[in-house]
């Protein structure tokens, strides 16, 4: 946070700078101002290259570590429900499907005997 804010009164120290150097060159008004911002631009995009950099290495090292936090914790999150689901319904399916099994084959090869009965 501190080199953002460094960066920020660098730039504005620049501006500040261009500005004077305009207006005594004999600009005035917002022809002073618009040229003063652009120099203040081109000049900051060269001189503050360097802690330009550095504040973006930190924000991206930033995001990276909150992202990973949260990733992580969404991870235990989902394995735990994972889990839990996984568990009961095991538990119904080897319960519901021993009887249905049985009672679903038997009724198929009641159904299919006369078919097969009329096959031959």
């Amino acid at each position: 946070m501190r080199s953002l804010l460094t960066y920020t009164a660098a730039r504005l120290g620049l501006f500040a700078a261009a500005f004077g150097v305009v207006y005594l060159f004999g600009a005035r008004a917002w022809i002073a101002l618009i040229l003063a911002w652009l120099v203040s631009g081109l000049a900051s995009y060269v001189l503050l290259s360097g802690m330009r950099d550095r504040i973006s290495a930190s924000a991206v090292e930033r995001m990276e570590r909150r992202k990973a936090g949260s990733v992580s914790e969404r991870l235990s999150a989902a394995s735990a429900r994972e889990d839990g689901f996984g568990e009961e319904p095991d538990r119904e399916t080897a319960d519901a499907g021993s009887g249905t099994e049985a009672g679903t084959g038997a009724g198929k090869r009641d159904e299919d005997a006369p078919t097969a009965a009329k096959e031959s």
